[in-house]
């Protein structure tokens, strides 16, 4: 396991907000997932898709930036 890994684990478990930002994160994950594995997306699936996708990335970076700041 590499040293980042194991401060994402650490911080998962010190931080609320982290673990937070996690499960949605993991949410939108499983989401798009369901969405994939359809053969063909309504307008409105493809409209949910995009939004998924950038809520996915913006928490993302907010967990990268509260990673960033996290010492062990």
């Amino acid at each position: 396991m590499s040293s980042v890994q194991r401060r994402r684990e650490e911080l998962a478990q010190q931080d609320p907000e982290y673990r937070r930002l996690l499960e949605e994160h993991r949410a939108r994950d499983r989401r798009l997932g369901e969405l994939a594995r359809k053969g063909w997306l309504t307008a409105e699936e493809e409209q949910e898709e995009k939004r998924l996708k950038k809520e996915k990335l913006r928490l993302k970076d907010q967990m990268e930036a509260l990673l960033r700041s996290f010492h062990v």
